[in-house]
């Protein structure tokens, strides 16, 4: 059965593990963090679920409560950011129903396909391999280390020569690279991917440079089966207002990809199986404001919210200063 795992910190900056069942939480007697707990499952080659039954039930704990003081920490982390890897990957989702066929509509009338276009028809296509066979690999992009990695609450804050800081509502999985290289995955968060659609948009070729920029993750790791489909809504809040909002999809029933092709094509690379790593992988979303002509503003507030998920992901938007960059000869 499915649990969420959320890391706690307290004001004394103690820090804890919490188990939560439906609307019941409990705090994991002596675990610290969610990476100790990871580590300890495979070195005694058990389940994470089994570790953490292991370990018993502790004090009650209100998790609303304690994300509203600012006390739930991202639930992943590396004491070592530079072995924390944000990567992710795009055109993975199916959209509506009637997006579908406009793509589709759009797609059979145009004589030359846009490279998306193709890549995403290929993916509809080719995405969900049967078991044991290699599926059509997906677009892919890089984010950062953990240094990246901003905790629910916090703000997701664009460079200052960014031209739009605009959220991203998706999953995201967690993994850890065993001893022997192989990838273990922990389970899924809710998450804010954020990007610069201005600057994507005017290149595709400038992707990479959109995707340089912090993400955020939600307080709760699911841990267990895969969810098939996942319905939330994402939306802006701008002085306390609601300024947009739309429902948003995400599990395999709602994508072009299984997980499985992308945690195949991501894992792939021996360089990303390296002993000891942690890899956030953003699975891609088919709901963007930017898409229906919002533009963000600091002090905004992203929002996203999906069950089996109880806890919202609210992070607001800000820029960072001006800064000089020299480079020196030596």
């Amino acid at each position: 059965m499915a649990f969420r795992l959320l890391q706690h910190c307290s004001a004394e900056g103690v820090r804890s593990v919490i188990a939560a069942r439906g609307d019941a939480a409990a705090f994991v007697p002596g675990a610290t963090s969610i990476h100790a707990l990871a580590l300890r499952a495979i070195g005694e080659g058990r389940s994470l679920a089994d570790i953490v039954a292991a370990l018993g039930t502790g004090d009650a704990v209100d998790i609303a409560a304690e994300l509203a003081a600012g006390r739930l920490l991202s639930p992943i982390d590396h004491e070592d950011p530079a072995h924390l890897i944000l990567s992710g990957t795009g055109l993975t989702h199916l959209g509506s129903a009637e997006g579908r066929d406009k793509m589709h509509r759009e797609a059979a009338a145009a004589a030359a396909k846009t490279d998306s276009m193709r890549m995403f028809l290929e993916g509809l296509e080719g995405g969900k391999p049967a078991p044991g066979e290699t599926g059509q690999q997906p677009e892919w992009f890089y984010k950062g280390d953990g240094s990246q990695l901003v905790g629910p609450g916090d703000a997701l804050t664009m460079p200052a020569f960014a031209q739009d800081g605009g959220e991203e509502p998706e999953l995201a999985g967690i993994y850890i690279i065993g001893p022997d290289g192989t990838p273990f995955r922990l389970g899924l968060c809710l998450a804010n991917e954020f990007s610069d659609h201005v600057t994507e948009r005017h290149n595709y070729l400038w992707l990479a440079h959109s995707k340089l920029r912090q993400a955020a993750l939600g307080p709760e790791l699911l841990v267990g089966e895969l969810p098939d489909n996942v319905a939330g809504a994402s939306r802006i809040l701008r002085d306390g207002e609601t300024l947009w909002e739309k429902p948003f999809l995400s599990g395999e029933a709602n994508m072009s990809h299984s997980f499985a092709n992308l945690e195949a094509h991501h894992f792939k690379y021996d360089l990303f199986r390296r002993p000891g790593d942690i890899h956030v992988h953003f699975y891609g979303t088919a709901t963007l404001s930017f898409t229906d002509g919002v533009r963000t503003r600091e002090g905004d507030v992203f929002e996203i919210a999906a069950a089996p998920f109880t806890l919202p992901l609210r992070n607001p938007l800000a820029r960072a200063g001006e800064a000089t960059v020299m480079v020196k000869a030596l």
